[in-house]
């Protein structure tokens, strides 16, 4: 095995599990987290709840499904990643001063506050190794496998 297909492993299983981590942190205390969501003020409050659930759900789905090297998952990964990116630039363009609220409210990060310009570098890192995963994926022709659902028959 080649030393950058370790990388390429490690990089998913690290995706997969820093966004399985987040999503359950985040799915424990959705009205914590609905909270958080709304100090960001673009979410209308009639959302706030379906928003706290909804995208946590969708962070496990995800994680899950890239340590399993299921398709599509690296790609909703990859989105996700670029929201979290495109809030996190907001806060910081409008000085917020709020907890990023990525890993619920047990992070360290929100004990301090001012934490969004570290979520914003953590997040790019983040974006780093999706990049570097869907490039090795392309040079190597490794393809995920298909969702396995009963509808694929």
């Amino acid at each position: 095995m080649k030393a950058a297909d370790l990388v390429y492993r490690l990089c998913c299983w690290t995706l997969g599990i820093v966004f399985v981590y987040a999503g359950v942190s985040k799915l424990i205390t959705p009205k914590i987290f609905a909270v958080l969501i709304d100090a960001y003020g673009i979410v209308p409050d009639i959302m706030l709840m379906p928003v706290a659930v909804f995208l946590p759900a969708l962070e496990v789905a995800s994680g899950i499904g890239i340590l399993f090297n299921i398709k599509g998952s690296l790609t909703i990964i990859l989105g996700q990643v670029v929201l979290f990116l495109l809030i996190l630039g907001y806060g910081i363009h409008m000085g917020l001063d709020i907890d990023c609220g990525c890993f619920g409210p047990e992070e360290p990060e929100a004990l301090a506050f001012h934490g969004l310009r570290t979520a914003f570098n953590r997040d790019l890192i983040l974006l780093a190794g999706i990049c570097f995963a869907f490039g090795w994926r392309r040079f190597r022709g490794i393809r995920p496998k298909p969702f396995p659902c009963c509808f694929n028959i």
